[in-house]
């Protein structure tokens, strides 16, 4: 039964999507949740971590313990497998080839292989062996494969959680010995999450010059960049490559027409430093391309939707750098796929209440647990018509006091769907969510915004060693503020 029920997920289609592939290379083997690919520019070069014992991420301390224990005792640390077991006719007994290797395969190996950015090689038998108890400790937690979103609120592209008949039979199969069985009669291939990253990059623009941050706690700096081609087209996919991560809090690419080609040339001009300050945008009117932030890895955009660039427009990229007492060296830049014609045109909206920007806008107030704030807003505010629009992705942005995020759409006759519901928030698992089927919004539709914060002693970044008092905390850009910020791919 178990063996039945892992092999019968249904299958979904295959497409581009903008959901990130993140994996435990970058987790630490704490209790806490430790940030480690930007531990050192936290706070300049101090290490600064969030403070939640009993996180899930204890399993991979015990991968590391494993390891060295199967390294010592080989008669434990060898898979059960027999001269007889490619001999053997069917059985009931779970084994690795035929009920194990075909979940794997698709829902770890993407990022658990030579090459890739996941610790250790899931398509080795041998390593799945040796490692079966942090497996199972990290499957039955959730904890592997990362997927934030809650399983009752929609369903998306690429879902790498596992069910929890899945779940089970890698447990029993570790149970019982965690038998490897016959080669020759490996499993059914399950449905694979779809492939992240680019499938084809046309051009690559790259800062001009490398830089070197100087302002602390935080330096924002935004980098021109001349787009490249001579005919009206759209871009239809985006990686961005972080020259170096240890700096990048996140980026954002924008783009500005050739309107303000002057303006905004004049802005880089008058800095001598390359590039040019911008804390809060590119100081001129501007859409956004793609976002980065710890974590994703970007890739095609929706099929056959595009977001249109005009010759002799121009690029911004917008990068938040933290504290860089290390002197370290950034030329970040990204990579782009263009069509000349596209079925829809679409764009990258944010979503929040503009009120929250203004002074108390926003306050988190010290010592709170669970601060919220909730507002539905007509797609007419942002837009400036009501035309109905598709919905493709929907994405979430808090700092490291959130807690809980949730968007959905009200619709106009009263009723409710679920957009994305982020029931734990973390940082550093963060991104854009494909939906399998595109919400489509009609005049009186309104898109909710909920966010919640711990902003309590036990939830604090620890810096040198010791917790960050509590403080009223507001709106901002800075790593220890806070923001509440949707993001939607949206086509007309």
């Amino acid at each position: 039964m178990l063996r039945r029920l892992a092999q019968s997920e249904p299958s979904r289609a295959r497409a581009p999507v903008l959901s990130d592939c993140v994996c435990a290379a970058e987790r630490t083997p704490s209790d806490e949740r430790t940030m480690t690919r930007v531990d050192e520019s936290r706070a300049g070069g101090r290490t600064v971590a969030l403070a939640r014992p009993g996180g899930g991420w204890r399993w991979l301390a015990a991968v590391v313990l494993l390891a060295g224990a199967a390294g010592c005792n080989s008669d434990d640390a060898s898979p059960a497998t027999s001269e007889a077991d490619s001999t053997a006719g069917p059985s009931d007994a779970l084994t690795y080839f035929r009920d194990v290797k075909p979940i794997l395969d698709a829902k770890c190996v993407q990022c658990h292989q030579v090459g890739s950015v996941g610790p250790f090689d899931f398509t080795d038998p041998d390593t799945v062996f040796e490692l079966r108890e942090a497996v199972v400790a990290a499957v039955s937690s959730r904890s592997m494969p990362p997927w934030p979103p809650a399983q009752d609120c929609t369903e998306y592209l690429g879902d790498r959680s596992l069910s929890s008949e899945q779940i089970d039979v890698i447990a029993a199969w570790v149970e019982e010995g965690g038998e490897l069985g016959d080669p020759a009669q490996e499993g059914e291939a399950l449905p694979e999450a779809p492939t992240y990253g680019l499938s084809r990059s046309d051009h690559t623009l790259e800062m001009e010059s490398p830089y070197v941050p100087t302002a602390a706690p935080d330096d924002y700096r935004c980098f021109v960049i001349d787009w490249p081609e001579a005919e009206s087209s759209f871009v239809t996919g985006l990686r961005f490559n972080a020259g170096e991560p240890r700096l990048v809090h996140h980026a954002i690419a924008y783009v500005t027409g050739p309107e303000n080609a002057d303006a905004i040339e004049a802005l880089e001009n008058a800095d001598a430093q390359g590039g040019y300050d911008c804390f809060g945008g590119p100081e001129v009117p501007a859409g956004w391309l793609g976002v980065w932030v710890p974590g994703a890895v970007g890739g095609d955009f929706p099929v056959d939707t595009g977001v249109r660039v005009e010759p002799g427009s121009k690029v911004v990229l917008q990068i938040h750098y933290a504290a860089n007492p290390s002197g370290w060296v950034d030329q970040t830049s990204i990579e782009v796929s263009t069509e000349a014609q596209v079925e829809r045109e679409a764009w990258i909206q944010p979503w929040m209440d503009p009120a929250w920007f203004a002074p108390e806008g926003l306050t988190i107030p010290a010592g709170d647990p669970a601060m919220r704030v909730s507002t539905a807003l007509d797609p007419v505010f942002f837009i400036g018509d009501s035309e109905p629009l598709t919905v493709h992705t929907a994405g979430l942005h808090m700092h490291l006091l959130g807690s809980q995020g949730r968007l959905s759409i009200e619709r106009a006759d009263g009723s409710e769907e679920c957009l994305l519901d982020i029931p734990d928030w973390d940082f550093y698992w963060q991104g854009a969510y494909a939906l399998a089927e595109p919400r489509e919004l009609q005049l009186g539709d309104r898109i909710r915004i909920e966010c919640q914060w711990d902003n309590t002693a036990e939830n604090q970044p620890i810096i040198d060693g010791a917790a960050v008092t509590p403080a009223d905390t507001v709106w901002g850009e800075g790593t220890l503020d806070e923001m509440c910020l949707g993001a939607f791919y949206l086509s007309k």
